[in-house]
């Protein structure tokens, strides 16, 4: 029987999916963000006071400027990802054209380092150069699928969409319920908010769902009462 190569049969994986789990992980940690930094301002305006006004413009306030900052840094940064992919594919273009014996021999290298033997590692490396040289040296050697580029604009507007589901969450909760209801109303939706998307991230990225979830209602936590002691703080002297 014949040693199965890379891209004979059933692939052993799927980049397309890996970068779909990596879409849907950053947006569960963009609601993430947007569930706590909006809980934080808006159960701290509450500590402060009880009129509907200002606790109504921190959290829209809060959504808005914690929506664009996420989708311009996401956009910036995954920009600069980009551009760093698009100069390394040239490099390898460039490097295909002048040298293509010496590439060849790269290329049979890395499939020895997995594992094949020096005859089967040679002979994979010559059918995926005679196939797409580019293709094979861009995913074996810079783990780039030049076909699925990262793209800035997408990861941009998932950032914006995913911080405003997760901000909407407080900002209705501390206002749907009576006053004296607002922050125990409000604490116990984002706690329970915070546990799904802490078992979601953790389930996609295939860590401990406990310790994951531990740690982000903990942190959510902490950043509430905090906010809250010090709302309460600041209101007292504002009011003295």
């Amino acid at each position: 029987m014949s040693e199965p190569t890379p891209h004979s049969g059933e692939p052993h994986h799927d980049p397309d999916l890996s970068s779909r789990l990596n879409g849907l992980r950053a947006a569960v940690l963009g609601a993430n963000d947007g569930i706590v930094s909006v809980a934080g301002l808006v159960v701290g305006v509450a500590g402060a006071g009880v009129a509907r006004g200002p606790i109504i413009t921190a959290g829209i306030a809060g959504l808005l400027a914690g929506a664009i900052s996420m989708a311009v840094g996401e956009y910036v940064s995954v920009s600069t990802q980009r551009d760093t992919e698009k100069a390394l594919l040239a490099k390898e273009r460039r490097e295909l054209a002048e040298e293509p014996a010496a590439e060849l021999t790269e290329l049979a290298g890395i499939y020895e380092q997995k594992g094949l033997k020096p005859a089967t590692a040679w002979q994979v490396a010559v059918e995926l150069t005679e196939h797409d040289a580019f293709t094979a040296h861009a995913e074996a050697e810079l783990r780039i699928n030049p076909d699925d580029l990262t793209n800035p604009w997408q990861a941009a507007i998932a950032s914006f969409f995913s911080f405003t589901l997760g901000a909407l969450l407080p900002i209705i909760a501390i206002l749907a319920p009576p006053v004296s209801l607002r922050v125990p109303v409000t604490f116990a939706s984002v706690v329970i908010a915070l546990a799904i998307t802490g078992a979601i991230s953790a389930r996609l990225g295939g860590a401990n769902a406990r310790r994951a979830v531990t740690r982000v209602v903990f942190g959510g936590a902490i950043a509430m009462v905090v906010t809250f002691v010090a709302g309460q703080l600041v209101g007292g002297f504002a009011g003295a």
